[in-house]
């Protein structure tokens, strides 16, 4: 068991002490957008926000950015993070990312109640929004969960081994109003939280799984060059402007 065998080796008086600790992923070599954590994203390096959206949090104890990359490090010093050197093999394109929150988790003297995971590439999150998904976590006594929002008005299509097309989330023979279909949740990318033991399993799911419920403009991420100027509007209108 990955945690398990992590605390087997942490510090004498290693407990639970009822924190929350936020541990944002930034890490260097990124190929869809070069440098994209330390990019300049509505007058700040991309990752900064990330990092003033968890410090600007009271229900977050500890900020702490993981990474691999001497310049995404800097910027996290400069906007107030606890710094952790994320190894090299923790930091290559098929790591995943509980890997490395396993490993950040390993560097602590203290086990958190709460784990809250942030990607940079997820910025359309709000002060407000951190806060109350813990809230949410604590008093419906979830073991992990993440930020969705309602997928309104898609009709889903894959296609099966014979490379014929399936509908997914309706039935096309038999089509409701769109009023009577079962809302289907998208997963944003933009907050993830979960007890420390989930990570046993080697992922961030499991146990009492939540949702804490966005608005559909805050699910775009930054994954192609495309992407930035739109999530660059979405974050001046809907974030900056209602400050």
């Amino acid at each position: 068991q990955i945690w398990s065998s992590m605390v087997d080796g942490s510090p004498k008086g290693f407990e639970s002490m009822g924190k929350v600790a936020c541990i944002i992923l930034a890490r260097g070599g990124s190929k869809g957008i070069p440098r994209k954590n330390v990019l300049d994203f509505c007058g700040k390096p991309l990752v900064a926000w990330s990092i003033l959206q968890a410090l600007g949090t009271s229900e977050i104890d500890e900020v702490y950015l993981s990474s691999d990359n001497d310049e995404i490090l800097k910027v996290g010093e400069d906007f107030g993070a606890q710094l952790i050197r994320r190894p090299k093999e923790f930091a290559t394109d098929t790591a995943s990312s509980e890997s490395a929150v396993v490993h950040a988790l390993s560097t602590l003297d203290y086990k958190p109640e709460i784990v809250v995971m942030l990607e940079p590439t997820a910025p359309l999150r709000r002060d407000k929004d951190l806060g109350k998904s813990i809230v949410q976590f604590r008093d419906e006594q979830w073991d992990s969960g993440f930020s969705g929002a309602v997928l309104e008005d898609f009709l889903i299509w894959t296609k099966d081994d014979t490379n014929r097309l399936i509908s997914v989330n309706y039935d096309y023979e038999n089509q409701t109003r769109r009023q009577d279909r079962k809302p289907d949740y998208v997963e944003n990318g933009a907050i993830y939280l979960f007890k420390p033991e989930i990570l046993d399993q080697n992922n961030r799911f499991g146990g009492n799984i939540g949702i804490y419920m966005m608005e559909f403009w805050q699910s775009f991420e930054l994954d192609n060059p495309e992407d930035w100027i739109f999530v660059e509007s979405l974050f001046k209108q809907y974030i900056l402007e209602k400050k």
